[in-house]
């Protein structure tokens, strides 16, 4: 047991994102597991992507935490390219990844973007 807990404070604290681009929109893709499409808020402002996210966790009545180090929220502010600015974006949540897509040009100066669950 004491390996498993020593491995478990290697782990990386990093939030797994990729960006990609076609010629009219961005596409950003972030894993928050256990986060759904109403636990998820998502708002551009000042040129900026605001994310927040929180995620619930279920621990079996048998069980106790000897180790917790799964956050419960994520807060993150990211600069927007310059030619996005949020503008009729959209985001869906599926099995805890987010995808925000961000259509290029038209300036909306503060927007919220609406996510939804990708299975419904």
């Amino acid at each position: 047991m004491s390996a498993l807990r020593d491995a478990l404070r290697d782990l990386p604290e990093t939030v797994f994102a990729d960006l990609l681009e076609s010629d009219d929109t961005y596409l950003l893709v972030i894993d928050l597991p256990g986060a759904t499409a109403e636990t998820v808020d998502v708002r551009v402002s000042a040129g900026r992507l605001e994310i927040e996210a929180r995620r619930e966790k279920d621990l079996p009545t048998e069980f106790r935490y000897v180790e917790e180090e799964r956050a419960l929220f994520l807060d993150a502010e990211l600069p927007l390219p310059p030619d996005a600015t949020g503008a009729d974006a959209e985001g869906t949540v599926d099995r805890g990844v987010l995808e925000l897509r961000l259509p290029k040009a038209g300036a909306k100066p503060d927007t919220s973007i609406p996510i939804e669950d990708a299975e419904a």
